[in-house]
């Protein structure tokens, strides 16, 4: 594995430096450039802000926003939400965690999927609901999710 340029790292809290309360803004500029948040990049953050390396690591486990391994090509969130549970929602992850051969919410060893149980995606009335990157399917059926990953892949 190669080692990661922590050069806009410094960059982000150079932006930041002096400024209260700038972790979460930080972590989030942070992540629009690497894609996730590597465990270096996190140690440095600590370091630079002088806090411990479990108090970053707490805020970036603890939002959902955040992620510590790298992304797949596309983005699939699955609604298990209430109305999408009792539509069907938890049937439609198995379904798509079969099709990518995933045993959890989890990224293809491809990367071409990431996989990504959410709570609600504020879209009850079309349960149960998948997102491919933006865009929302609603009324989900096991043959929409192949119909889904065969049309993104």
């Amino acid at each position: 594995m190669q080692p990661i340029d922590l050069s806009k790292t410094y960059s982000i809290l150079k932006l930041h430096q002096g400024k209260s309360g700038s972790l979460i803004p930080i972590l989030q500029e942070v992540q629009a450039q690497y894609g996730y948040l590597p465990e270096e990049v996190m140690q440095c953050i600590a370091d630079k802000l002088k806090i411990p390396a479990s108090k970053v690591y707490g805020v970036v486990t603890f939002y959902a926003q955040f992620r510590i391994s790298p992304q797949g090509k596309n983005l699939l969130k699955v609604c298990c939400g209430t109305a999408c549970h009792v539509q069907g929602g938890g049937q439609i992850l198995e379904s798509i965690k079969d099709a990518l051969d995933l045993h959890s919410a989890d990224t293809t060893t491809d990367g071409k999927f990431t996989l990504q149980e959410v709570a609600c995606l504020g879209c009850c009335g079309l349960a149960p609901v998948v997102t491919l990157n933006e865009e929302v399917h609603a009324k989900i059926t096991n043959k929409k999710v192949k119909e889904i990953i065969n049309h993104a892949k």
